[in-house]
């Protein structure tokens, strides 16, 4: 890795697997590694010292063992007051998608008055994401926005949103 191809902070990440797969051993571990600039130059100035080509960390001592996953017991979440449902049939249980959504403040809650503008806006662009997250849940091939006019603050709050999302 060229020198010059590092950040100020660099990290590493890695994923170790077994060669052969072992039942007792977990199927995989991931870590990663934290170097601060300080002790990156420092060990840059030992291996030049020793004119040695390369210089290691220690990652892990030994290779995890397997951790059995602990089994929830769907009948006493039930029990409990919890809906619990088949995830294959996740769509059944959400509220229905719209096609338009209208995000005028006095069509999301009839006390608006009292609110100031950000908590304004922060309602319209949580119930933006509401819907949005339910047409792509429902596979709806489109969606409209009604954000209404102005200098345009929700507009340009959807569209970084939007951003995000993927494609």
């Amino acid at each position: 890795m060229a020198f010059e191809d590092l950040s100020d902070s660099p990290r590493f990440d890695f994923e170790f697997s077994l060669k052969e797969e072992d039942k007792k051993k977990a199927p995989f571990y991931e870590t990663s590694l934290k170097i601060k600039a300080k002790q990156l130059f420092k060990k840059i100035e030992e291996i030049q010292l020793k004119n040695e080509p390369t210089f290691g960390y220690l990652l892990f001592d030994t290779y995890p063992d397997r951790v059995e996953e602990e089994k929830v017991d769907l009948g006493r979440l039930g029990n409990a007051g919890f809906r619990v449902y088949d995830a294959g049939k996740i769509r059944q249980h959400l509220e229905p998608a719209r096609s338009v959504v209208d995000l005028h403040i006095e069509k999301l809650t009839d006390n608006y008055k009292h609110l100031s503008n950000f908590e304004i806006i922060s309602l319209q662009l949580k119930t933006f994401e509401k819907f949005y997250d339910l047409a792509v849940a429902h596979h709806q091939p489109n969606l409209i926005i009604i954000h209404g006019v102005g200098e345009g603050k929700l507009r340009d709050e959807i569209h970084e949103i939007l951003k995000t999302k993927k494609k």
